[in-house]
């Protein structure tokens, strides 16, 4: 494999969280993930090597949502997050699943660019400076958007709203 091929392989994991941070959904995290790896790979003769791979791939990710989201405002659709099904295992695991879904349905509650922002910086661990080339913002937007975020998650999960 080359570079290109080798940091594909290396951020794709990455890009499946951040995908399913914006979708809610983990099938259309998935497809929104195949889509974006399919759009980098025809367009591997734009990215240069030396230069940020993963902004690059996240801001393919971050566009396509994009285009999606407008695609369904456009069809004038509602479309729902299933409910997960009642997880079935080890012990501990439901109450492990049960505080993840608690979460999620935090994050789902924070406005879109909040929640971008906390998916980025504390979900996949960009930097500011990444994340904020990613969402194509000032670093200090990203900074305001972060701290109102973690604001109204932890009133959220300290049980204030």
């Amino acid at each position: 494999m080359d570079a290109f091929e080798t940091a594909l392989v290396r951020v794709l994991p990455r890009l499946r969280r951040f995908a399913h941070g914006l979708t809610r959904d983990a099938a259309d995290a998935d497809d929104l993930t195949q889509r974006a790896a399919e759009r980098a790979l025809k367009a591997r003769g734009q990215w240069q090597e030396g230069t940020n791979f993963d902004a690059w791939a996240y801001c393919i990710l971050r566009n396509l949502w994009i285009d999606t989201a407008r695609h369904r405002q456009r069809r004038d659709k509602v479309i729902a997050p299933a409910e997960q099904a009642e997880n079935v295992g080890a012990p501990g695991e439901a109450e492990a699943a049960a505080e993840r879904l608690f979460l999620m349905r935090a994050l789902d509650r924070l406005p879109d660019e909040q929640r971008e922002a906390v998916a980025l910086v504390m979900i996949e661990g960009l930097s500011y400076a990444e994340a904020a080339q990613v969402l194509e913002v000032p670093e200090g937007t990203l900074t305001s958007r972060l701290v109102r975020g973690r604001q109204a998650l932890a009133k959220m999960l300290s049980g204030g709203e």
